[in-house]
């Protein structure tokens, strides 16, 4: 069964673009990012939009092959889960462009695109080493999937760099949409002594920023600027502009000049930053700020590589 966010009709007229995310878009990060995309393809491109929430993976190429079908000359697929019926879809609608965030495959009219968020997570592992004082920080994921891996080994590596005695505790919990069970997994590592959480769980990331403030903790947000969800529970967000990645992507297909691949942005195309929350900036040392700030840089500049 799919849910139906938002259509349009006409698709066969102008330039049309779709969009596919595996959870709703009120949840201020992942999806949401994507949504707010596809919303800024429509108002600059002036094109014809349609989005849809799929609810399990026998929907993938169900919703593909039908935006095709339709005449939609883009479809984004928001998930690294989508990556199989992309490339399938793609071998049987051979003029439609089809592009997977965070994908694992490519092929003549599928891209992947994906974002080096392990880039902005190693520097907020650099600001939980400055802030954290028991030595011992948590990361929360949905499903185990490479992305979240990629993404936790890069804020571990930034907390070793300034703590190397310290200690990063992580536990996944199975799905990205389910906030109690987030809430649950962060109490458990605050339980041992984690002080700050690193999370990468979409929908249900709010559970941990909620257990961050019931516990006196803190957490980080990513995707999205999440550093206002949870008040006082939030040190800085991990912010990918997906929405400016999108328009970039469906501004190269419609005017015939976008070659699909795998893709990636980062810090050094300004697709990847860290904003630290205002209100809360207090609560990092000084140094800790220009350690993190030294570390952006030296990312920029390639002298740090998290692809090693």
């Amino acid at each position: 069964m799919l849910c139906g966010c938002h259509r349009t009709t006409g698709a066969n007229r102008g330039f049309s673009v779709a969009l596919l995310v595996p959870g709703p878009i009120s949840d201020a990060g992942w999806n949401a990012a994507a949504y707010d995309g596809l919303m800024l393809i429509r108002k600059r491109l002036d094109a014809h939009t349609a989005m849809v929430q799929t609810a399990s993976p026998a929907d993938f190429a169900d919703a593909m092959r039908d935006f095709a079908a339709r005449g939609f000359r883009l479809v984004f697929a928001h998930g690294f889960e989508y990556t199989d019926a992309a490339i399938s879809t793609g071998r049987q609608f051979p003029h439609t462009i089809f592009a997977v965030t965070s994908g694992s495959a490519s092929s003549t009219n599928v891209a992947s695109i994906s974002f080096k968020i392990e880039e902005a997570a190693y520097v907020e592992g650099v600001i939980a080493g400055g802030v954290s004082k028991t030595g011992v920080v948590g990361a929360i994921g949905g499903i185990e999937i490479p992305s979240l891996k990629i993404a936790f080994d890069g804020f571990r590596r930034g907390f070793l760099s300034v703590r190397p005695d310290g200690r990063m505790l992580v536990s996944y919990t199975g799905n990205f949409n389910d906030v109690g069970a987030a809430k649950e997994a962060a109490l458990a590592l605050i339980s041992h002594r984690a002080d700050v959480i690193f999370q990468d769980a979409d929908a249900a990331g709010i559970g941990v920023f909620e257990a961050a403030a019931q516990a006196h903790a803190y957490a980080f947000g990513i995707v999205g600027n999440q550093n206002d969800v949870v008040p006082g529970a939030v040190l800085a967000s991990a912010v990918t502009s997906i929405p400016q990645a999108f328009l970039r992507v469906a501004t190269e297909v419609k005017n015939g000049t976008f070659r699909t691949g795998m893709i990636q942005y980062g810090m050094r195309d300004g697709m990847v930053s860290v904003v630290i929350n205002p209100r809360l900036q207090s609560v990092i040392p000084a140094t800790t700020i220009e350690q993190a700030k030294r570390a952006e840089q030296l990312i920029v500049d390639g002298s740090i590589n998290l692809s090693q």
